[in-house]
């Protein structure tokens, strides 16, 4: 054998342990990279304690998010989050808005919230009993809600919201609304309107019978009424009853939050003999029958309450100071609760 024929084998056995053990290598990497990438979709972000805000703006990529995480020291190996996307065949599917990033939070848990597009939740609350203009403060100071109305006047608003000519007091239902950051203002109050709509039409289909009440925004008028009138909850029907009994027999309503209301702004909290006898279209001491619109926002019970009236016989009612009411069928016997409950407190 010569020594040509002698270096060849040599040299093919070094070529063969060679790819052997690049092979083996190889594996090891991978196994590592694997082990190393099955580790990255477990281990939670970096976030700290408290949730973090991240604001997706429309069409920003994956790759364009898994780097501010890395610059903001949240996110160790963007690319990982990348591969994984791919992976999960979801790379283009991230929806935008702001996110709230929990502590605890997995790359997997988070490429599930960025494309099922769970964003953060903001509320605005509408409570019971308010009127139009304070509703319409708590609009303008809700959180990241994009504040479109400079004018606040109740035609306008009407307008912006596409109900024109509709008096704006009593038809936004008072609840919990949620909204993502930039939602305007105007969505959220054409909600508030068309669930207000939706409640009393449903609620006007099951009233009782032979109510004096002719339409549905009738009933909402004295629903706004039982809503500033009740003190406890569990009364509600009550009080309802009694303006449903003064209606049938044409008496007055005599409600002192319909006097306020007619006074306005220039009401300083305390309601005198002469307020009750200067005539407004409110004043249900000097008109008989219903105002010309609520005077605040009722609630769903108020609402309820109207068209569900107790019955009874009481006509009258006087706070006993504690929030709820002595009920009387008589005027003596209303004069003497007055005299009980009012009049040993002044």
């Amino acid at each position: 054998m010569t020594q040509e024929n002698s270096a060849r084998p040599r040299l093919s056995d070094r070529l063969f342990r060679l790819t052997g053990l690049l092979l083996v290598l190889a594996s090891f990497a991978g196994a590592w990279l694997a082990m190393d990438f099955d580790s990255f979709r477990s281990t939670p972000l970096a976030t700290g304690a408290e949730p973090i805000s991240l604001v997706i703006k429309p069409g920003s990529s994956l790759r364009t998010v898994a780097a501010e995480l890395r610059e903001r020291g949240v996110l160790e190996r963007p690319l990982y989050l990348v591969m994984l996307a791919r992976w999960q065949n979801v790379d283009g599917k991230i929806k935008a808005g702001e996110y709230a990033l929990s502590p605890g939070i997995t790359p997997d848990k988070l490429l599930q919230q960025l494309t099922e597009g769970q964003v953060l939740q903001y509320a605005l609350t509408l409570i019971e009993g308010e009127t139009f203009r304070e509703m319409m403060l708590r609009v303008s100071e809700a959180p990241a809600l994009e504040q479109t109305l400079a004018d606040h006047d109740g035609a306008t608003v009407m307008q912006a919201i596409g109900y024109p000519g509709l008096h704006p007091e009593g038809r936004f239902l008072p609840e919990t609304y949620h909204y993502p950051r930039s939602t305007r203002d105007v969505d959220v109050l054409r909600r508030a309107f068309r669930d207000m709509e939706t409640l009393l039409d449903a609620e006007w289909m099951k009233r009782e019978a032979d109510l004096p009440l002719k339409t549905p925004y009738e009933a909402l008028i004295l629903a706004s009424i039982v809503e500033k009138e009740t003190g406890l909850a569990s009364e509600r029907p009550q009080i309802a009853g009694v303006f449903i009994r003064r209606l049938r027999k044409g008496m007055r309503l005599q409600t002192d939050p319909t006097v306020i209301y007619g006074i306005g702004e220039q009401f300083d909290g305390d309601i005198r003999f002469r307020d009750l006898r200067k005539d407004t279209p409110y004043n249900t001491y000097t008109r008989a029958g219903l105002p010309p619109t609520p005077i605040a926002m009722p609630g769903k019970e108020a609402i309820h309450a109207v068209l569900h009236p107790a019955p009874g016989d009481s006509l009258y009612f006087v706070a006993r100071g504690d929030g709820s009411h002595q009920f009387s069928a008589t005027l003596g016997a209303h004069n003497r609760a007055v005299d009980k409950y009012q009049r040993k407190r002044r």
